[in-house]
């Protein structure tokens, strides 16, 4: 048996019938149905919650690999030393030994836009203390490293320049070192540790830096650029010290591109290099990383929000199904309606309005179930919460224009039934 509201025997003397009126009969009949109207809903609230959670992931990511690189320092151009060849295949770059620590000091004083430089070595090695080891990466730094890189030790000390003139065995270790070799909380400064086989003194600890996408910033240690040089690596560069890279920092953003150009036209002076000679050195800027990585994580997410988007299109799809099923399944019914008085406006009003009552329930949930989704995901992975209120509103209106598309045929075929032909359905 179906249900006939009284809205509809209003409809014989009045030729309108009021919105909330028709929202309520809709409603009504939606109720009746709850199994069918939640699978209807499926498609809508799969669809919502996949735009909005996806669109958060996104922005998340983005906002937590860009606040680690500017923590590292965006006002930074990297100098890495050119990659070494074996027979005809090119090494890594960073394997010859084509920049020194001459280099570092010859841009300090002869780039006017380089606010601060610093020279670095970098190696791989296993270190030892009492029962334990790990495999970490190893970093010889002169005194502006700290600076330029924006990070400090959160207990103890850096060394100073006597310490590096002369190449004291001393170490400052990432948090993620001193928890594997020391255990969490547990204060290592004084005691002494093993790399390659030679003794070094802890007496520092770095404040975290946390990850930046594989490779963990804090699973690090720091000991003087002289100590590295003759007791790990060994002076390999024909004169000076041979380094792996230089950092550069700017005034600001905008002196990056002058201080470029400075410190390529001098490195290419002081290495003879003359067109149409390939730089034997690579020049990275961190604002570039920033950006380029926007674009990227940008273009990724408008691509898998569009891949979401069709899910939408699937859900209207199945609205439309069920209201021509449910306009079918109800003819008797709107045959009875129309002959009580009930005009081709009011059976449209209501059939319209049941989809989009469907459509926007189903938004609602979709939109609660995405933000949901994405605080979850944000907590498990460890990257900002980000929800933008542009996404709301979008799956909002996403979720309203699903609706009124699908019910518009479904509906309009209702309100042409004949009534007599109606009537006579079985």
């Amino acid at each position: 048996m179906f249900k006939i509201s009284k809205g509809f025997y209003k409809a014989k003397n009045t030729r309108t019938v009021p919105l909330l009126e028709i929202l309520t009969m809709a409603a009504e009949t939606l109720w009746s149905n709850k199994l069918r109207t939640g699978l209807t809903m499926l498609g809508v609230i799969i669809g919502i919650s996949s735009v909005i959670a996806i669109t958060s992931v996104g922005q998340g990511v983005q906002k937590g690999v860009e606040q680690q690189i500017q923590a590292l320092g965006t006002d930074v151009i990297q100098i890495l030393a050119g990659a070494a060849r074996s027979g005809n295949v090119r090494q890594g770059v960073g394997s010859s030994s084509t920049l020194t620590w001459e280099d570092a000091k010859a841009i300090a004083t002869q780039a006017p836009s380089a606010q601060m430089v610093s020279a670095y070595l970098q190696r791989s090695a296993q270190v030892v203390y009492a029962g334990q080891n790990t495999s970490t990466t190893i970093y010889g730094t002169d005194l502006n490293y700290p600076e330029v890189r924006n990070t400090r030790p959160q207990q103890g000390r850096y060394f100073t320049q006597d310490e590096l003139d002369t190449a004291a065995q001393l170490a400052i270790l990432g948090p993620t070192v001193q928890k594997t070799l020391f255990g969490q909380g547990v204060n290592p400064i004084g005691e002494k540790i093993r790399i390659q086989g030679e003794a070094y003194e802890v007496i520092g600890v770095m404040e975290p830096k946390g990850s930046q996408g594989p490779m963990d910033r804090d699973d690090q240690i720091f000991i003087p650029l002289t100590s590295m040089s003759k007791r790990l690596v060994g002076n390999n560069a024909l004169v000076g010290v041979s380094v792996s890279g230089i950092l550069v920092k700017g005034a600001n953003q905008e002196q990056l591109e002058a201080a470029q150009f400075q410190v390529t036209n001098l490195l290419r002076l002081r290495h003879n290099i003359y067109p149409p000679q390939a730089d034997d050195f690579r020049l990275t800027n961190q604002a570039d990383i920033v950006s380029t990585f926007t674009n990227i994580v940008g273009l990724f997410t408008v691509m898998v929000v569009a891949i979401a988007g069709i899910s939408l299109v699937v859900g209207g799809i199945g609205i439309a199904n069920i209201m021509l099923v449910s306009v079918v399944e109800r003819t008797r019914e709107i045959g009875i309606r129309k002959a009580v008085g009930a005009t081709n406006s009011a059976i449209l009003n209501q059939f319209l309005a049941e989809a989009i009552v469907i459509s926007i329930v189903g938004g609602g949930i979709g939109m609660v179930t995405g933000v949901l989704l994405a605080f979850v995901a944000a907590s498990v992975f460890k990257f900002p919460f980000v929800i933008s209120f542009l996404s709301i509103v979008a799956g909002f209106a996403l979720s309203l224009t699903v609706g009124l598309i699908a019910g518009v045929i479904p509906a309009r075929n209702a309100a042409k039934l004949d009534p007599i032909n109606a009537l006579r359905s079985d």
